[in-house]
C-alpha cells in the first residue's frame, strides 16, 4: 500500500474542536437572537465544522503503475478523486491495486474491478462522478462545486479524444471533432476563465484536467499531434492545471498513460 497525505497538520485537524470549544458554541448562541452579525459568524463558524477532516486517512484504491514499483497508475478518473482530496486539504491512503492480478480483497470492495472506489462512513463508494459529489456534500470548504449552468464546458473533449485516438482513417473527421470542441472551450475560457469557474478551480477542472493530460501524452506519442497554439486560451488552461502542485502529486507517468492507451490503438 502506497500513502499519499497532505501536510501532516491537517490531518490533526479534527482535534482542534475539543468539547471546550463546543461549549464556547453553546455560550455563544445565547445572543444570537439580539446579534445578528454573531449569528452569521457562528454560521460560518459551523460550517467549517462540518468540513473537518475525518479522524483517519480515507482509503482510495487505485490502479498500479505498469512501468515502475510501488507507483500510482494511470487512471484520468481515480487522479480526479485525489484531486479533489488534495485541493479539500482531505488526508487519504492509496491502495494500489495490480490490474494484471486483481487480488481478491479489491474485487470484494469492487466486484466490477474497477477504480477509484474509496471507503467513506464505512462503504466502498465506486464511480468518480459520485464520489466527488459525496465529498462536495461530506466536507463542503473549501468549496468545490461548479454552477450548474458552467459544468458542461469541455465535457465532449474526452470523447472527441479517444475517437480520433483511435481512428485509422485520417479521413473520417474524429480530428476535426476534436478540434471542434477544443475550440468551442477555447471560446468559453476567453469569456470566463482561466478556469471553468472563473478564477477559482472546482470541480469541473478536476475532472477535465487528467482527461486533457491523458489527450496531451497519448495524442502526442500515438499520432505525433499537439492542441494548436492557436487555441492559446487551451493551452494555458492547461499549462494552468497540470503546474498545480495537487495535479503534479497525483499525475501518472508519461510511461503509463502510453502504455494504459496502447490497447484501444492497436485493435
Amino acid at each position: 500500500m502506497a500513502t499519499l497525505s497532505p501536510a501532516a497538520f491537517f490531518s490533526r485537524s479534527s482535534s482542534l474542536f475539543s468539547s471546550s470549544a463546543a461549549a464556547a458554541l453553546i455560550h455563544s448562541s445565547v445572543s444570537l437572537k439580539s446579534n445578528p452579525t454573531s449569528s452569521r459568524r457562528l454560521a460560518r463558524v459551523m460550517s467549517v465544522r462540518a468540513s473537518i477532516s475525518p479522524d483517519s486517512p480515507l482509503e482510495v484504491c487505485a490502479k498500479a503503475s505498469v512501468t515502475v514499483p510501488n507507483r500510482l497508475g494511470d487512471c484520468p478518473f481515480t487522479q480526479r478523486v485525489l484531486l479533489t482530496l488534495e485541493e479539500k486539504h482531505l488526508p487519504y491512503d492509496i491502495k494500489l491495486v495490480d490490474f494484471a492480478k486483481k487480488p481478491d480483497w479489491f474485487l470484494q470492495v469492487s466486484p466490477e474491478g474497477k477504480v477509484p472506489v474509496i471507503k467513506l462512513d464505512d462503504k466502498w463508494v465506486a464511480d468518480s462522478d459520485i464520489i466527488a459529489k459525496s465529498l462536495e456534500e461530506k466536507y463542503p470548504v473549501p468549496s468545490l462545486e461548479t454552477p450548474p449552468e458552467k459544468a458542461s464546458a469541455g465535457l465532449k473533449i474526452f470523447s472527441t479524444f479517444i475517437g480520433f485516438l483511435k481512428s485509422k482513417d485520417p479521413t473520417d473527421g474524429t480530428e476535426q471533432a476534436l478540434l471542434d470542441e477544443l475550440t468551442s472551450f477555447n471560446e468559453y475560457l476567453k469569456e470566463n476563465g482561466p478556469f471553468v469557474n472563473g478564477d477559482n478551480i472546482s470541480a469541473a477542472d478536476l475532472s477535465l484536467g487528467p482527461k486533457l493530460f491523458h489527450m496531451e501524452i497519448a495524442l502526442g506519442h500515438y499520432k505525433n499531434w499537439s492542441v494548436p497554439e492557436s487555441l492559446n486560451y487551451v493551452t494555458t488552461y492547461m499549462k494552468l492545471i497540470f503546474s498545480k502542485d495537487s495535479f503534479v502529486k497525483t499525475r501518472a507517468l508519461p510511461e503509463d498513460v502510453i502504455a494504459g492507451w496502447r490497447p484501444k490503438v492497436f485493435v
